[in-house]
């Protein structure tokens, strides 16, 4: 896909984030001189063809509580990870899960998943719930937590010239 100068000027407007009000995507396109239906047709396609890869909430856990955040790193069997992945992702304690390559010998782990809870001994809770349900195909886990929070950006278009 290419960008044509309105693609453009949607992923300028919102690459900060859509507002926070209780219909964003029609103030949006009110502030772009779109259609609502224009402006969520445009969005869909760019997702579509891979510009972009998602709309999501970029929370901050630490503001709503969460100050223990541990990204959960777990050695699962290869042949049931495409049947135990999508169990550990739709956990509703669970951010994100993903699948990553191994880099043995240092670093077995072949799936990731972040917990957030109030406290270590919440987060730890979690923990267990995914260990049982990761079975016997689990062969190794540790969890890595967060020491502070990062800069969370979405897409950002480089200035022309």
């Amino acid at each position: 896909m290419t960008l044509d100068a309105t693609d453009r000027a949607i992923i300028e407007a919102l690459q900060g984030g859509l507002p926070l009000v209780p219909t964003p995507y029609a103030e949006a396109a009110q502030a772009l001189d779109l259609p609502e239906e224009e402006l969520i047709e445009r969005l869909q396609d760019m997702k579509d063809t891979g510009v972009i890869r998602r709309i999501a909430a970029a929370t901050n856990h630490y503001k709503l509580g969460m100050t223990a955040n541990g990204m959960t790193v777990w050695d699962v069997a290869d042949n049931r990870l495409d049947e135990l992945g999508p169990q550990i992702g739709a956990l509703p304690f669970v951010t994100h899960c993903y699948e990553r390559p191994r880099a043995l010998p240092e670093w077995p782990y072949n799936l990731f998943a972040m917990v957030h809870g109030a406290s270590r001994d919440e987060v730890e809770e979690k923990r267990s719930q995914i260990t049982a349900i990761l079975g016997d195909a689990l062969r190794g886990a540790d969890i890595l937590y967060s020491t502070r929070i990062l800069k969370k950006t979405g897409l950002r278009l480089r200035k022309k010239g």
